[in-house]
Formats: structure tokens, C-alpha cells, sequence
């Protein structure tokens, strides 16, 4: 019985996405008829050039990245959820998204302590992408050896905040030292966003972010052990340090290259388990998983939506509309449904 409405949650829940896809697609400065916009994606090459050039090099490619970015967030927020069975983890407590940050600082604000060798290279369309998932890269590593180091999985959660904590004090020594253009540049970034990737780009984020995803399958049955504590992992042959440690890298490879190509984005990855646990009432990382990649990518979507103020050629930063779109929402169902996990 409880199969039964899983099954008509999850149709329920694609189906919307579906609908948030299409009206992401069909929302923007130029009103372009979505029977056109059905011609365009079917490779009608009669509808007008420019509005084959606006579907096709500007609202896909960021619909898509809205998908990927949702997801990604989505499910690395559920792998720390678990892992440290803590309500308030959350893709970025392992310090890998300042880590990626401190990467596009140097990038950008280094120029003034390190001369013109980082702004002589930052002309790229992947210097960004590049120098994030170097500072990410970085991170990841130091988080890594740490974490083959002590047994206590909180000490990791603590060692990832210091980290984070630490790249965010050297991202301020720079910006002391730059100058206001350089520190708008950097601001820019770090208020994300989902339209400024090409297609070969998206291709090279699909890649990494789809070798993230199956590498998340792989690992469903530690995770379901883990909500259990490490004993009971123990007590069923899972390989505790192995799998922490596989966790922990998919975690990173996903917060790491959506960072890069996206920049940070807040709320997502936190929330969005919640309200996964909420909806399907359920703990089974087999019926999570798949909820969250859908409730994630459905979610950053309206999101989108929202923040490209249809009608008007002004685009609101990603990161504000998350939070304050999503914040209520999630604290609304919280007090109401007044439990953090099932």
C-alpha cells in the first residue's frame, strides 16, 4: 500500500516538473508563444532566428543547469544529513564550497598581492570554473586525510567548519587588499548563477555531476545502516571508514563542481531532505534519493523563475531568491510538522 503512494507521489511530482521546466523555458524579457517554443525545441528551423537563438543558447542551457544545481545540492545535503545524522548539515559544512570560493578569489582578488599572473588568466570562459574546483580540489584533500585520521564523525563535521572558516578569513585578507572593482567582480559570483554556461561546459558538468549520481546508488544501503549509528553499520558488515570516506568524496565531487560552474547556492542543499522526509514520510534512502533529485531540481526552477522577472531584462541574484522564497517555507513545515527526521 505504501509502494502504491510512493508511486503516485513520485508521477505527481515529475509531472510538476515537467511544468516547472516548460514555464522556466517559456519565462524571460522576450515573449516568444510556447507553441514556438515547442517548434524550436523539435528543430523547426522556420521559427525566428532569434528566438531560436534565445531558447536554445540562453533559456536551456540555464533550465538545465537549474536541474543539475537543484539535484546536486539536493543530494549532497541528504549524504551529510545522514552521515552525521545532524538536521542542520548541509552540502557546504565540509568547507569544500570556500574552498571552491578561495580558488575564484585568488582568481580574481590576487591580482593586487601577486601582481598581473592571476588577472592575465582570468579571461578564460573557464578560468572560474578552473580556479574553483582547484580551491574545492584543495579542500577536499585536506578533508580527507583529516578524516583517516580521527574516528569521531563529528570531528569531521568540526574539522569541515574550521576549514571553512579559514578559507573565508584568507578570502577577507584579499579583499582588503584589492580594489573595489575586483571586489564587486568577486560578489557578483558569489551570488550565483545558472545562465552563463555554454554547452560544452554543461556537457563537462553533466559528466561529473552524473558520475556523482551513481556513485550516490551505489552506497543507498551504508546510508540506510548509518541512521543507525556506526555500530549497528558495524554489526551489518558495512565497512564504516570505507563508506565515510566514499560519502564524503561524492559529497565533494557534487558541492564541488556546482560551485565551480554555478557558484554557491544557499538553501537548496539544506532544506530540500526536509522536505523530502516530510512529503514522503519516510527514511528509506531508496524512496530519499530519488524524491530529492526531483523535489530539488523542481524547487531551484521556481526559484529561477522567479528571480528572471518575466516582462522585465533584470535578473535577480539566485542566492536571495532561494532563501527568501524557500527559508519560510521550510520553517513553516518544520513548526508545523515539529519533527526533523522520520
Amino acid at each position: 500500500m505504501k509502494q502504491k503512494s510512493y508511486k503516485k507521489q513520485f508521477i505527481l511530482l515529475s509531472v510538476v516538473l515537467i511544468v516547472l521546466f516548460a514555464m522556466n523555458i517559456s519565462l524571460g524579457s522576450v515573449t516568444i508563444p510556447f507553441k514556438d517554443i515547442l517548434y524550436i525545441l523539435l528543430g523547426d528551423t522556420s521559427v525566428k532566428e532569434s528566438w531560436q537563438t534565445i531558447i536554445l543558447n540562453f533559456r536551456l542551457p540555464k533550465a538545465i543547469t537549474a536541474i543539475l544545481v537543484g539535484s546536486g545540492l539536493s543530494v549532497a545535503g541528504l549524504l551529510m544529513q545522514t552521515l552525521f545524522r545532524n538536521p542542520l548539515a548541509g552540502p557546504f559544512v565540509l568547507g569544500i564550497s570556500s574552498g571552491a570560493s578561495l580558488g575564484v578569489a585568488l582568481l580574481i582578488l590576487g591580482s593586487s598581492l601577486f601582481g598581473g599572473f592571476f588577472l592575465a588568466h582570468s579571461v578564460s570562459n573557464w578560468s572560474f570554473p578552473i580556479a574553483a574546483s582547484a580551491g574545492a580540489f584543495l579542500v577536499l584533500s585536506a578533508v580527507i586525510i583529516a578524516a583517516n585520521r580521527v574516528r569521531n564523525t563529528m570531528s569531521i563535521l568540526i574539522i569541515g567548519l574550521m576549514f571553512g572558516s579559514l578559507t573565508s578569513a584568507v578570502i577577507s585578507v584579499l579583499a582588503y587588499f584589492s580594489e573595489a572593482a575586483q571586489i564587486q567582480q568577486f560578489l557578483f559570483w558569489s551570488f550565483g548563477s545558472l545562465g552563463n554556461l555554454s554547452w560544452n561546459e554543461i556537457l563537462v558538468f553533466m559528466i561529473i555531476y552524473s558520475i556523482g549520481m551513481l556513485a550516490t546508488v551505489a552506497v543507498i544501503k551504508p546510508l540506510n545502516s548509518f541512521l543507525l549509528g556506526e555500530n549497528y553499520a558495524k554489526s551489518l558488515g558495512i565497512n564504516v571508514k570505507k563508506n565515510r570516506n566514499i560519502i564524503l568524496i561524492i559529497t565533494s565531487v557534487l558541492t564541488g563542481v556546482i560551485t565551480a560552474f554555478a557558484g554557491p547556492i544557499a538553501f537548496v542543499g539544506l532544506a530540500v531532505p526536509h522536505i523530502a522526509r516530510m512529503i514522503f514520510v519516510s527514511s528509506n534512502h531508496k524512496i530519499l534519493l530519488p524524491a530529492v533529485i526531483i523535489l530539488g531540481a523542481s524547487i531551484l526552477l521556481i526559484c529561477d523563475s522567479i528571480s528572471q522577472l518575466p516582462t522585465s531584462e533584470f535578473t535577480l541574484p539566485i542566492n536571495a531568491i532561494t532563501s527568501l522564497f524557500g527559508a519560510p517555507i521550510v520553517i513553516w513545515l518544520l513548526i508545523r510538522k515539529k519533527k526533523l527526521f522520520v
